[in-house]
């Protein structure tokens, strides 16, 4: 029969799962920064599109308005 003192972990083991978690912290961390500048390339490409959008717009309403001057104006001139 086993004694209960041969299932209990011994200093080895605990310092091998110590390794292997400080092992998974690096990991992790690594996989965090590599998120981190993924994510920061990201918010800097929706400034990039969220400006161009906002461009977009005013040429719109730029060439709108101008079209609705030049007509009001050929119109008025016509007279």
């Amino acid at each position: 029969m086993a004694s209960a003192s041969d299932s209990e972990p011994t200093l080895r083991d605990l310092s091998n799962k110590l390794d292997r978690l400080s092992s998974d912290v690096g990991t992790l961390s690594s996989d965090v920064e590599t998120f981190s500048g993924d994510l920061k390339k990201f918010d800097e490409r929706f400034a990039d599109y969220r400006q161009a959008t906002q461009w977009v717009v005013q040429l719109a309403f730029t060439l709108i308005a101008s079209a609705t001057l030049t007509v009001i104006i050929t119109s008025v001139l016509r007279r």
